[in-house]
């Protein structure tokens, strides 16, 4: 047996009329598609129902799968604490998936659990299915900050662990769509919101899970999505399977996006191997942009590689193989290295502090891949997967005021006392002065109300 399907679904506490106690009257579309969707469970009669939600316990690098034999919770936080939950997890598929975890050296498994009460992601559609289907064991799971690659491999290994035990389950990918759809709404409104649920309701629809990878996560983070994450890891549960999709209901009177979308499986299909495909169109895209970076970017990447090969800096190279200037000139350097989009280290200098621009490069990519305190050190595995670029910084200049400064043209140093933080400019998701500031500020742990200097920069970026 495997996954025979999954489902896609919201979840406002609300829709729970104890909770609710009338206001769910305003969502009666998405009501109605909840119980149709608990009726197809219910014919389906699954032994196993695995749920991924939000509000489960969530780490930055680890995918957390909740542990024992049993959890229970209420919607107590939300003044409906009869409203009563006591579910049995399937303790066999949990250690099928953590011992798949292990063997393949995935960072997931029931370790660090702060609270066994179940969360509202997860007792919102347990409360729908209770209504139609008993007789069924869970296993919960947390999101994590890792990329979207990383949620749809686990999918992966949580079909494989599914197939092995022999189960007959199904997936429930909880997860609200964006909250900022309203002006009226609990979160405000932002043009990317209604674009988000537009574009997430055209992807599901048509179960076309190999464009959930082109969400950028900058925009996710400015619609304020909830579920995204979620909703790849069931997409990675149901690779390589064709499956018969429908869209039950989608609405945003709240101001928060609802929508549900089912999946049914229908049989094998070898053109569905999407983060096969993704990884493929990558590696291209990778070497090709290798090939056409110029000579700051190289000496990064080579840099960085013979340190995570081989533990040792590389050395300087002749006057004959890098320009001129990389020898005659000295400034302060930031390396950046991304991987599937995200983050993986970023070190620099905002004045030099070594002979030339190429020694504070070859520096500055080895701080980067191994002693960035935010982040693992890069591993050998990782290497073909990542993006470096190198900005080398003016000199800085002391301003006056936050009017000299422009969030696309100058990076900032904020200062007070021996307390620096420094932030360069043109980064994806920092688009007013006052955020280029307050980030500055967070990282010199300058707390507001204190005196601040500024400093201003500019930067030429090498990609």
């Amino acid at each position: 047996m495997s996954i025979l399907a999954a489902f896609m679904v919201p979840h406002p506490p609300m829709i729970v009329p104890a909770v609710g106690r009338g206001s769910e009257s305003q969502i009666r579309e998405t009501t109605a598609a909840y119980e149709k969707t608990a009726e197809k469970i219910a014919q389906i009669a699954p032994e196993t129902i695995i749920i991924s939600s939000p509000h489960s316990v969530m780490y930055t690098d680890y995918f957390h799968i909740s542990p024992g034999k049993e959890a229970s919770g209420s919607f107590s936080d939300f003044r409906a604490g009869d409203v009563r939950f006591h579910e049995t997890y399937d303790t066999e598929l949990v250690k099928e998936i953590v011992n798949a975890a292990d063997r393949a050296g995935f960072p997931a498994g029931t370790e660090g659990e702060r609270s066994r009460k179940l969360d509202h992601g997860t007792m919102v559609p347990l409360w729908f299915i209770r209504q139609k289907y008993d007789g069924f064991r869970i296993v919960r799971i947390g999101l994590s900050g890792l990329p979207l690659t990383d949620h749809y491999a686990f999918g992966q290994m949580i079909r494989d662990a599914v197939e092995r035990c022999g189960r007959k389950a199904v997936y429930i990918a909880s997860g609200d769509l964006s909250h900022k759809l309203q002006t009226y709404g609990p979160y405000g409104f932002a043009p990317e919101g209604p674009e988000y649920d537009s574009r997430i309701m055209d992807v599901c629809g048509r179960a076309a899970f190999g464009e959930l990878f082109d969400f950028d996560e900058t925009f996710c983070e400015k619609a304020a999505e909830c579920g995204h994450r979620s909703f790849v890891m069931m997409a990675g549960a149901l690779d390589g399977m064709d499956v018969r999709a429908e869209t039950l209901s989608h609405q945003d009177v709240t101001g928060v996006g609802y929508g549900i979308c089912t999946f049914e499986v229908t049989g094998e299909n070898p053109d569905r191997h999407f983060l096969d495909s993704y990884l493929a169109k990558q590696e291209s895209r990778l070497r090709e942009q290798e090939a056409q970076s110029d000579a700051y970017v190289k000496l990064a990447r080579k840099s960085a590689e013979s340190f995570v090969k081989t533990g040792r800096y590389l050395p300087l190279p002749s006057r004959k193989e890098l320009p001129e200037e990389m020898f005659s000139e000295r400034a302060g350097v930031f390396v950046s290295v991304h991987k599937h989009g995200k983050l993986r280290g970023c070190i620099g200098t905002f004045l030099p502090v070594t002979d030339c621009i190429a020694k504070e490069i070859i520096d500055n990519a080895v701080s980067a891949v191994s002693r960035d305190p935010r982040f693992d050190p890069v591993t050998a595995d990782e290497l073909p997967w990542l993006e470096i670029n190198v900005d080398v910084l003016s000199t800085p200049e002391r301003i006056r005021s936050k009017d000299e400064l422009d969030v696309k043209r100058y990076g900032v140093i904020v200062s007070s006392g021996r307390k620096r933080g420094l932030l360069l400019p043109d980064l994806d998701g920092v688009d007013t002065v006052e955020q280029q500031i307050d980030i500055a500020r967070q990282k010199a742990g300058i707390r507001r109300g204190e005196p601040l200097t500024l400093e201003r920069f500019e930067v030429v970026r090498h990609r």
